[in-house]
């Protein structure tokens, strides 16, 4: 078998463009894979064109090793997150085909499952005034969708340090929450990578008694040595989790030796692939590290990520954006894995299971969106309160 073109399909949203590629085979057999990539689709379109013509063409989808090392190795300038986004989305979609000729799900050729269902966690929910009262009222629909557990920002544009006004805003907003959801339902806190290590060692101090389930990237990612001394210290008041801006198994190394953190966000569009987060979860394991693969992608991400899960041994839970997306990001993806009651049920259909609807992803082309996180109001994303006016052709009687 031949991959003998990769079609590439961009699609508009409120606040990211969506990248999805399908590799076609000389055997009829396509695969579909995910190369979103926030704020650099224009360098991923071009750079997605190159690798089509330089390595994928004329590849055999079932040799995915030697087609992610020549990705890898034979470009002089190796790496980086639009690099490793592109191979990302080559391998998924690999994995796809490979299901499908085998007439098994992806995480039945991968190994097996190490367990029947995966929690998940809801984020990409409060886009709503960033006040105490409206996130309380916000996070209401969370629960009503089943989820037990959900993440949140509550920061603002906060860059180093926050000033006092902005410090008893965002933990109000964390007591507030925990307030509306009670002790038994999980709110992980995101730092987006705003802070100094002083001032995320006080948020930590101060979000201590409203029970976190993590503080992610408190810290820039930038420096591995400056995480590890923030975790050691924010550790014994909450875990410290990190990694979605991590790529390949070589970043993974030097995240777990020098960051120290509890757990791992290695996020399967952007770090290499499906087999590529499975070996960084392996690294992870040996150093009693879990993983909770990151996903703010589109629902093609969704599938590769919950396929790999159901085989990484020290999985913790999955994130979930896409019970808050706008209408036609859902339906641009029959067959993604839907959260039931807060838990992904094992997927039985052969491959990743999904497929796309050209005619939706047609209907929403790209338009100029920046995800800015230093925007005062970045929270919104684009539609601030409700995700709706998409564009979903309509379907003709047969």
């Amino acid at each position: 078998m031949k991959i003998t073109d990769m079609k590439i399909h961009p699609m508009g949203s409120a606040w990211r463009t969506l990248i999805y590629i399908v590799l076609e085979t000389d055997e009829g057999v396509h695969g579909t894979g995910e190369a979103s990539i926030t704020n650099r689709e224009e360098g991923m379109l071009g750079y997605l064109e190159g690798v089509r013509r330089k390595h994928v063409i004329g590849s055999d989808p079932f040799d995915i090793e030697d087609l992610w090392l020549r990705m890898w190795r034979n470009e002089f300038w190796r790496g980086g997150v639009i690099a490793t986004t592109a191979m990302s989305a080559v391998e998924m979609a690999c994995w796809d085909i490979v299901g499908k000729v085998c007439g098994q799900p992806v995480w039945r050729v991968l190994g097996g499952k190490v367990r029947d269902r995966i929690p998940a966690y809801a984020n990409g929910w409060y886009t709503v005034e960033r006040s105490p009262k409206e996130f309380a009222k916000r996070v209401k629909v969370v629960l009503d969708k089943g989820y037990r557990a959900f993440k949140v920002d509550p920061f603002g544009p906060g860059a180093y340090e926050l000033d006092r006004k902005e410090r008893l805003l965002s933990i109000g907003i964390i007591e507030a929450l925990r307030d509306a959801v009670g002790p038994d339902v999980e709110i992980f806190v995101e730092g987006h990578g705003r802070f100094s290590t002083a001032t995320a060692l006080d948020l930590a101090r101060e979000m201590a008694p409203f029970r976190p389930g993590w503080f992610e990237e408190p810290v820039p990612p930038d420096n591995y040595s400056e995480l590890g001394a923030a975790a050691e210290r924010i550790t014994p008041l909450m875990p410290v989790a990190a990694g979605e801006r991590c790529y390949t198994r070589w970043g993974a190394r030097d995240l777990l030796e020098q960051g120290r953190i509890d757990i791992a966000q290695f996020d399967v569009t952007h770090c290499g692939g499906i087999l590529e987060l499975k070996k960084m979860a392996a690294m992870a394991d040996a150093r009693y590290v879990q993983v909770a693969p990151h996903n703010s992608q589109g629902p093609v991400c969704t599938a590769a990520s919950v396929h790999a899960g159901f085989t990484i041994t020290n999985l913790k839970t999955q994130e979930v954006f896409d019970d808050f997306a706008e209408p036609h990001v859902r339906a641009a993806v029959l067959g993604y894995p839907k959260v039931v009651d807060g838990w992904i049920r094992l997927p039985e259909a052969p491959g990743l299971g999904v497929e796309l609807d050209l005619e939706v992803i047609k209907a929403n082309p790209v338009k100029e969106v920046f995800f800015n996180l230093w925007d005062p109001e970045w929270h919104l994303r684009g539609f601030g309160g409700a995700a709706g006016g998409s564009a979903i052709p309509k379907r003709r009687k047969r």
